[in-house]
């Protein structure tokens, strides 16, 4: 952990002192999406309602900076300049570094269809089937934890040997025990419990950029 995550690490649960009953497990979520993407892994994240946005909020951030700029490494412009000329470099320049990372929210086609031809419990599960696989990171978010589309993708993941991360509310129902790691963020109300799902996932997109991308 280079010095700046861990100021990181330090100013997040200075400031979310009600996050301290799962600072373990935060933390080892963190270093968890960090040792998979540094392998060339995936994160596949999946929720409904609010849950689904906060998948797609995720992706977000990850997929370009965040709170770093994340500037294209120089080989990576030069092959831009060589490939493409002065067009490339420019184009380079303005390209940022990407952690790779799906919504599996988004994809309305094969949601719908999957929903369609056969049960709502799989449009998630379905997906994990397509891409994860061993190095890749399933992360399932319900605030009750008994969303069963988001269990059985959790049980897909294991399957498909990625690792699996179930955030849920204090509890965590039936997701409890179908994740590789649990994070119970600890409040029952619905709204307390998707504020504290935004807190540590934007400290997960946080500390992954600051160790992937150090300077």
């Amino acid at each position: 952990m280079n010095e700046r995550t861990r100021k990181l690490v330090d100013c997040f649960f200075a400031e979310n002192p009600g996050l301290e009953p799962v600072r373990d497990q935060v933390l080892e979520a963190a270093h968890v999406l960090v040792r998979r993407f540094l392998e060339g892994g995936t994160l596949l994240v999946c929720g409904n309602g609010g849950s689904c946005a906060d998948s797609d909020h995720i992706v977000g951030e990850l997929m370009k900076g965040f709170l770093l700029k994340r500037p294209l490494p120089p080989a990576e412009r030069e092959l831009f300049g060589s490939l493409f000329g002065p067009e490339g470099t420019a184009l380079a320049d303005k390209l940022q570094g990407a952690l790779p990372a799906i919504s599996l929210c988004s994809q309305q086609a094969l949601v719908t269809a999957v929903a369609n031809d056969g049960d709502y419990g799989l449009v998630f599960a379905q997906q994990v089937m397509g891409y994860a696989g061993p190095g890749d990171v399933v992360l399932g978010i319900s605030t009750s934890g008994n969303a069963r589309n988001v269990k059985w993708a959790l049980m897909a993941a294991k399957a498909r040997g990625a690792f699996s991360m179930a955030l849920t509310g204090e509890g965590g129902g039936a997701l409890r025990d179908a994740a590789d790691l649990w994070i119970p963020v600890p409040d029952g109300r619905t709204f307390r419990i998707q504020e504290l799902h935004g807190a540590v996932y934007h400290f997960l997109c946080a500390f992954a950029e600051s160790e992937m991308f150090p300077e």
